[in-house]
């Protein structure tokens, strides 16, 4: 199962701009509307992959790891 997660975007001058609404952190540039989602796509994945990865090792040995649903 895939988590969806919304994006805004708008058009600054000659660049793209956006945002992921649910993750604090995660914003983005690009030339094309294009880049700019391929960009946050990105972007959204490496800090969802540190969020894992600081969330383990601040529990230390022995935890457990669920799924929950929001």
């Amino acid at each position: 199962m895939e988590n969806q997660y919304n994006a805004v975007i708008q058009r600054d001058g000659q660049w793209w701009i956006g945002w992921i609404e649910e993750i604090r952190g995660v914003n983005c540039q690009g030339a094309t509307r294009e880049e700019l989602l391929t960009n946050l796509e990105s972007a959204l994945r490496e800090m969802l992959e540190m969020n894992r990865a600081d969330a383990r090792e601040d529990a230390g040995d022995g935890f457990e790891e669920i799924r929950i649903s929001a």
